[in-house]
């Protein structure tokens, strides 16, 4: 090891990021993404919860009864992996599906009243793992944050 590479090792041993890279907002969003998800993942976990099951769940209740096309776009899970979650919410109680009254082939999930309760301890548990991931930010901070965020998120997924 070179001078200049032991330089850019602290006392734990643990390498530095480079200037360059804690410059790149991408590079930033992309580390920042992947503690975030890792943190919500094991987190939910514990709660025997996905992300997946939450953003079901948060849909119906803030935008009500859909089909399983609609909590597709709605959510981004794939149509083919949709099946298996609203599967796994069924078997729950937390969901209920029903045959569509227009078109028969298809159904109407809604939320259930178990669901709603469901949804309610996982908000409580997101808004520690929420905490516990913006940390070091004031409040202030972190609804600038969260604001600055949803502006880029909703710019990037606009409908062109």
């Amino acid at each position: 090891m070179t001078g200049a590479e032991a330089a850019d090792l602290p006392d734990d041993g643990a390498v530095r990021t480079p200037g360059r890279l804690r410059s790149q907002a991408g590079w930033l969003l992309s580390k920042l993404s992947a503690r975030s998800d890792r943190l919500l993942t094991e987190g939910l976990a514990r709660t025997d919860a996905r992300k997946w099951h939450y953003a079901v769940l948060a849909s119906l209740q803030d935008h009500g009864p859909g089909s399983q096309a609609a909590l597709s776009g709605r959510t981004g899970i794939y149509r083919s992996d949709m099946v298996g979650v609203l599967n796994e919410l069924a078997e729950r109680g937390l969901v209920e599906r029903a045959p569509d009254p227009d078109d028969r082939r298809r159904n109407i999930i809604t939320i259930s009243v178990r669901g709603r309760r469901r949804l309610h301890r996982l908000d409580t548990v997101l808004d520690a793992l929420h905490d516990e991931l913006l940390a070091p930010l004031s409040p202030t901070e972190r609804e600038q944050f969260v604001r600055l965020l949803s502006r880029l998120l909703d710019h990037h997924t606009r409908a062109p």
